[in-house]
């Protein structure tokens, strides 16, 4: 009889064993992952490919809006005249470096008050692009185009001049 317990005994660990070093096998053969490898991060190029410009006008005694569209028109409003007097105007380019198929997102800054060379400040508001955000990249390199708008008051409070800034917006990965 006690040969017989020994025996069952034995061939019950010897099973045991055989069980788990199957399962030890199965678990070697396959991987699993928690979750995916997150996205590379998106690269914006620091220096704008262009920077955004307005070009020349002339104003008149109430002053208005010079607007560049983000496709390179421009558009003036009130009493400004557009001057081709050899400033060219076109939209700020931004290069975004990032994996097709990613989301991107921008948020445009406040405005900004511009300070002329000869006194006054124009307002400039940034609030268009192209593509149209939110946006998803189709290329590893896509070229974002932003415009916008320039609040002109008459020639007292903005003589003419040279008026230069900086504005800021926020590329957003999703």
């Amino acid at each position: 009889m006690m040969n017989t317990k020994l025996t069952y005994k034995s061939i019950h660990t010897s099973k045991t064993i055989a069980i788990i070093v199957s399962l030890f096998l199965v678990f070697i053969c396959f991987s699993a992952n928690a979750q995916e490898h997150p996205p590379r991060p998106m690269i914006v190029n620091l220096h704008a490919v262009q920077n955004l410009s307005f070009g020349a006008f002339i104003q008149g005694n109430v002053g208005g809006q010079v607007i560049i569209d983000p496709q390179g028109s421009r558009t003036v409003t009130g009493d400004l005249i557009p001057a081709n007097m050899g400033y060219s105007y076109y939209p700020a380019i931004f290069q975004i470096d990032a994996i097709p198929g990613t989301v991107i997102s921008i948020l445009f800054g406040s405005n900004v008050l511009l300070p002329g060379n000869h006194g006054g400040s124009i307002t400039l508001s940034v609030d268009t692009s192209l593509p149209h955000s939110p946006f998803i990249t189709k290329t590893a390199s896509t070229l974002v185009r932003v415009g916008g708008s320039l609040e002109v008051g008459d020639s007292g409070h903005n003589p003419a001049g040279d008026y230069y800034g900086t504005f800021f917006i926020t590329f957003i990965q999703q």
